[in-house]
């Protein structure tokens, strides 16, 4: 991931946006700001003074529009968040009859969006935990989500059925995370055909029934 100022830098002098477009492009470079310095330095070691220097921002214009820190970090989060369930849908765009394959699509668009972007996973699975309640509590709600598009996709109508949904979030989450902790994202698609035997062994045990 480069550089937030790199890929979003507004152009010098008159330029002819509106201050809502200013605001939303300082906002979008300091979000991807602080993706790139948390996983290059971890959240502990990430400062304001990081963030700025990578948007290209001031003092006065992060405070502008974050209270802190932590809020800039939450807001990189849900931006992450947004990335990820966008190339989800994207990936179902033509729907499959076997709930096999429309699982198959979401999941192989979930481990490839995070493998092309390492800063964003690491965000996404491994700094939040670093944040603190609000951040964790945010996760959780994030792996409920998780946990109903993957029965929805599966078919899940039971309460076993969609413990066996959760279980295999948490069992997902867990490997992605392991994966991006020791540097290893790029390899995250190889995650996709072992976790899909899974799935459809499952299946053919009417384990999601």
């Amino acid at each position: 991931m480069g550089g937030a100022q790199d890929a979003e830098q507004l152009p010098r002098g008159r330029h002819g946006l509106t201050r809502e477009q200013v605001v939303a492009s300082q906002r979008k470079r300091m979000v991807k700001a602080m993706s790139q310095a948390v996983s290059d330095k971890g959240y502990a070691h990430t400062s304001v003074a990081d963030v700025i220097a990578i948007a290209g921002v001031s003092r006065e214009t992060f405070y502008e529009q974050f209270a802190g820190k932590e809020e800039c970090f939450l807001a990189a989060y849900d931006a992450g968040v947004e990335s990820v369930l966008r190339a989800m849908q994207a990936s179902l765009r033509e729907v499959a009859d076997d709930p096999a394959e429309v699982y198959s699509r979401a999941l192989a668009a979930y481990l490839h969006t995070l493998s092309r972007d390492p800063a964003i996973a690491r965000t996404f699975n491994v700094e939040v935990y670093a944040v603190g309640p609000a951040a964790i509590k945010r996760r959780m709600a994030l792996m409920d989500r998780f946990v109903d598009v993957t029965s929805e996709m599966l078919g899940a109508r039971t309460p076993q059925a969609r413990f066996a949904c959760e279980a295999l979030v948490a069992a997902i989450s867990s490997l992605v995370t392991n994966r991006v902790g020791i540097g290893q994202a790029a390899d995250l698609p190889s995650l996709h055909a072992p976790l899909m035997d899974l799935v459809r062994r499952a299946l053919g045990g009417q384990m999601f029934d």
